[in-house]
């Protein structure tokens, strides 16, 4: 009669693997752009506009996602170039 054994190994390996998955860098990466234009949608569903009023009582009005937005684009930019940019060899 022959007994087995379970490998611990392979069940360690898994866990790793899984782990290992989870904490790449890119996967950070995405979920933080995710949520800038997240933020984007949110303010342009549910947020104001800014109201801008000059000496002579004229007065514009900007939605405020138009802000919002341009700070998310320059955070995808910055954080893509930072993670998913090319690497030198």
């Amino acid at each position: 009669m022959t007994a087995t054994m379970h490998n611990q190994s392979s069940i360690q390996s898994a866990r790793e693997s899984r782990a290992a998955r989870i904490l790449v860098p890119e996967m950070w990466a995405t979920v933080a752009i995710v949520a800038m234009w997240l933020a984007v949608l949110f303010v342009g569903v549910y947020g104001g506009d800014m109201t801008f009023h000059s000496a002579d009582s004229s007065g514009s009005t900007v939605p405020s996602v138009v802000a919002v937005a341009l700070f998310a684009a320059l955070g995808t930019g910055s954080v893509a170039k930072r993670v998913f940019g090319r690497k030198s060899a």
